[in-house]
């Protein structure tokens, strides 16, 4: 009999982090934007795009180091909340926003890089503020980019494995999300139940192309009309 609690697990673990994820890398992506000083926007760009090229595995070597029983921040919540942050769900969330961070992070930067930076000016010359510029200016002509990278950042939370292997471990009802159930039930010779997790991956997979290709189809048509 199939478990289905990791794709519960695996829906509960994306949608948290593409929360995260998502004004996380709009900050961040406005931030360099903005940034003056090339020298430490290609070091800060360097930093937060390293996730997408290591292999999922050294992320999650350097995330169980920081998180873990000993590293610096685990042992601060185990002395002072006597909480145990590795092999908990909540490490899930954390490799998964770890990993799908610069997928939207990179999207956003490049989307509000080409935003014509005269819609920017002739705000300020309307007396708008940096915030109102921000949302009704660079963020409306921005949103399909902004969109794309967030379906593709929640779609890359919902597949991760080796980051979350690696910091959360493969618990049955409580760090198994879909992928890691995959390869469980493969090892265990239970080709069957791995067929039914493929079935709900794929199946998601297939939903997120079909939104990305959508919103893109829509802002090619926007802009013909334009």
């Amino acid at each position: 009999m199939t478990d289905w609690s990791p794709i519960f697990i695996s829906m509960k673990t994306a949608s948290l982090s593409i929360f995260i994820t998502f004004f996380l890398g709009l900050i961040v992506a406005w931030g360099l934007v903005k940034m003056k000083n090339d020298t430490a926007k290609i070091l800060l760009d360097g930093v937060f795009t390293l996730p997408l090229v290591l292999p999922p595995t050294v992320v999650g070597f350097f995330l169980l180091w920081i998180f873990g029983v000993r590293g610096p921040i685990g042992s601060f919540f185990i002395e002072f909340f006597a909480y145990k942050i590795a092999f908990s769900w909540p490490a899930t969330v954390i490799a998964a926003v770890v990993m799908s961070f610069p997928l939207m992070y990179r999207s956003a930067r490049g989307a509000f890089e080409q935003v014509d930076s005269n819609l920017l000016d002739a705000g300020r010359t309307l007396g708008m503020s940096e915030w109102n510029i921000f949302w009704k200016v660079s963020f409306a002509n921005a949103l399909p980019g902004i969109l794309s990278g967030g379906i593709l950042a929640y779609a890359r939370g919902l597949g991760e494995f080796g980051a979350t292997a690696m910091l959360a471990g493969n618990i049955a009802g409580q760090t198994r999300t879909l992928p890691i159930a995959v390869y469980s039930e493969v090892a265990a010779g239970n080709m069957g139940a791995a067929f039914n997790y493929v079935i709900v991956i794929v199946f998601i997979a297939f939903i997120v192309i079909f939104i990305m290709d959508y919103v893109t189809l829509r802002k090619e048509k926007q802009w013909r009309h334009d």
